[in-house]
């Protein structure tokens, strides 16, 4: 099965035109304003006025509050949520959208029942998106973890944290999740896309199919 990729942080509408030609799934707009690539609503309309059809626009919050996550949906233009803190099942739900969940995975208790105890509990998401930052913290770390600790769960598995072209590869031959997440690792500076990194990234995600 082809390995999904979705290119997050996002600033500019240049980055994610290169990242639309390059062949992408999805791109992740950040609306998290302690994120060295956090975008504006105004910008994020911009930037997801420019996607052609099939590329998926998607909306990261970390704790938001409801009005604030209501205010971007109604004025930008999103196909889903990325929920990157401590939300709630039922707090995920509220918003009538599809959404994915992301789990820090950066703790001794991340085991085989942990994912599946978060699978169940976010039961309507449509995938878990491991990333390396601990439980609760925020993520956009750029370092790995242990891709041998994933277990299969009920759920379509997102692995993000540290990936680069150097080491795309690797992950999914450990791995094997359904989709890719990558941001620092296509970057020349903090939410400035590169596109040489990026055709490399979708090459080597490309040779593992």
């Amino acid at each position: 099965m082809r390995t999904r990729v979705k290119i997050c942080g996002i600033t500019r509408e240049e980055d994610a035109k290169l990242a639309a030609r390059a062949g992408v799934d999805a791109i992740g707009l950040v609306f998290y304003e302690n994120s060295p690539r956090f975008v504006s609503i105004a910008k994020a309309q911009q930037i997801s006025q420019t996607m052609p059809a099939f590329v998926s626009r998607v909306a990261l919050f970390k704790d938001a509050d409801e009005d604030f996550v209501r205010s971007v949906l109604s004025q930008v233009e999103i196909d889903l949520i990325q929920f990157h803190g401590s939300e709630s099942a039922e707090f995920c739900e509220r918003f009538k959208l599809s959404y994915i969940k992301a789990v820090g995975m950066k703790s001794p208790d991340c085991d085989a029942s942990y994912l599946q105890a978060k699978a169940n509990h976010y039961s309507r998401a449509k995938a878990l998106l491991l990333d390396s930052h601990a439980p609760g913290m925020a993520g956009g770390t750029g370092e790995v973890f242990d891709w041998s600790t994933i277990t299969e769960v009920t759920k379509p598995i997102v692995l993000a944290g540290g990936l680069n072209a150097g080491n795309v590869k690797q992950a999914i031959t450990i791995a094997t999740p359904y989709a890719v997440d990558v941001s620092s690792g296509v970057e020349s500076e903090p939410g400035i896309k590169d596109e040489e990194q990026i055709r490399h990234f979708m090459q080597q995600v490309a040779a593992t199919s």
